[in-house]
Order: structure tokens, then C-alpha cells, then sequence
């Protein structure tokens, strides 16, 4: 899906009072999928699976299927035009996630930025083991009845709580962020957009971040490119289906 495509998707979920939840997936998501059964069933779940990455769609393309740089749904693109869209219509978004002192300058920024939202969050630093820390995160959400709940946690992290507790949530659109929030306070840096275009976000990402990012890049991205050469030497060609709209 393009992001004008998502973004309406969000919007009519929330002027409708539906329930939807927008993953997103990367060659770091897709290793995940590999190695843990539980997070490729909750990305077959989810109503939308977007394009994060170039490789993706490069890993597609090498599968018989080009498509244009439109579909990648980065969330550095993504975010702004999803809060453009709330700032319009007046709908209320909740962060969850990055440090406490991160959430609150993210907030403060936002709220400049997009006075007629209305933000809330809470910081990701509590026992997701601990089922009354769970439930006070969860009590307090829905006594704000957000319609976009944003969990920005990590992978695989934010995708298992929002398995877990997505039943509970009175939201219309649960988006998962990754590092949305520590990116709208401006302690991790947006990759430039020439260089993202290129396919090349990772590397800048790994020297801003190398200690962290190591093992993800460095052994997640062999692996990544194994997995679909596998899968072309023993598949047959791509079959492209078109899918139903959410709604159905």
C-alpha cells in the first residue's frame, strides 16, 4: 500500500469506528518472521502489512514483481502525513513508548506542530510481564479512547504486547512505530532522504548506531538475501493477488 493509501485506511477506520492494526514489514521483521512462529502469525493478522523498505521491494522486484518506490511506507513518511490527517479531522493519537523523558519532548513538539490533536502517551520502562502494570497502561489508554494508539517498543516487543492486549484496546487504529518517538524528539535522526531511496538507510543507521545495530545489519541482511534466493530456487514464479479491501 502507498501512504496516501494507509493513511486513508487509518482515517476511515477511525471516522467509522472500526478496529485495525497497520504492522509493517522490513528485512528485520521478516528475519523475525523466520524465527519466531507467533510474530509471522500476528503479521498475518493484522488487516495492514506495509512496505518499510527498499529491500523489500527490491527483494520483489528479484521475484518478478516491480514496484515503484511509492509503496515504501517508511515511517519517517508515513507519520507526518498520518498526523496531518488527525490535525484535520481532530482525532486523538496516544504514544506508548521511549523513555519518559523522550515521550515528553516528543509531545511538547507535537502539540505545537498539530494543535488540533490531541496527544497523549506513556513510556515504554514497565513490566510488560506484570499483568497490573499491563492493565494500569491498558486503563489508562482507554480512558483516553484514543483513536490512533501508536506503540513504538522495538521489534519484536511492541508486536507482542499488542498481540497480547489488542483484544482490550479501545482504539480504531493501532499502529506499531518502532523508533517513531525517540525520531519525533529528535534524539535518533532521520536517515536522509536520498540515501533511503538508495537502499542504503541501514548502513547510515549502522554508523549512527553500531553497537546496536550490528547484528542486526550485518548478520540479518545475509540472512535476508539467503532466504529469498532460497525461495526462488525452489518456488514457482510470483503470483501477484489482488486483496479485498479492509472492510471485508
Amino acid at each position: 500500500m502507498t501512504i496516501p493509501a494507509i493513511v486513508e485506511a487509518v482515517q476511515r477506520a477511525c471516522i467509522e469506528g472500526k478496529k485495525i492494526t497497520v504492522a509493517n514489514y522490513n528485512i528485520h521483521s521478516f528475519n523475525l518472521s523466520m524465527q519466531l512462529p507467533w510474530y509471522y502469525e500476528f503479521l498475518q493478522s493484522v488487516e495492514i502489512a506495509n512496505c518499510d523498505s527498499v529491500g523489500i521491494l527490491r527483494a520483489i522486484a528479484y521475484m518478478g514483481l516491480d514496484l515503484p518506490l511509492d509503496y515504501r511506507a517508511s515511517y519517517t513518511l508515513l507519520m507526518p502525513k498520518v498526523l496531518e490527517s488527525c490535525n484535520k479531522h481532530r482525532f486523538s493519537v496516544f504514544f506508548l513508548g521511549a523513555k519518559p523523558e523522550y515521550l515528553q519532548t516528543a509531545l511538547e513538539r507535537l502539540r505545537v506542530k498539530y494543535p488540533s490533536v490531541c496527544f497523549a502517551g506513556h513510556h515504554g520502562y514497565f513490566d510488560k510481564e506484570d499483568p497490573k502494570a499491563n492493565q494500569a497502561v491498558i486503563e489508562q489508554i482507554n480512558q483516553v479512547k484514543p483513536n490512533i494508539l501508536v506503540v513504538g517498543m522495538g521489534m519484536p516487543i511492541q508486536e507482542s504486547w499488542v498481540q497480547k492486549h489488542r483484544s482490550s484496546l479501545q482504539v480504531n487504529a493501532i499502529m506499531l512505530g518502532g523508533a517513531i518517538i525517540d525520531r519525533m524528539a529528535g534524539v535518533v535522526s532521520d536517515c536522509p532522504h536520498f540515501i533511503s531511496n538508495m537502499g542504503f538507510e541501514w548502513l547510515y543507521r549502522l554508523c549512527r548506531e553500531p553497537k546496536r545495530l550490528a547484528a542486526r545489519y550485518l548478520l540479518g541482511n545475509p540472512a535476508f538475501a539467503l532466504h529469498i534466493a532460497l525461495a526462488m530456487s525452489n518456488a514457482s514464479p510470483l503470483r501477484v493477488e489482488l486483496m479485498p479491501g479492509i472492510d471485508r
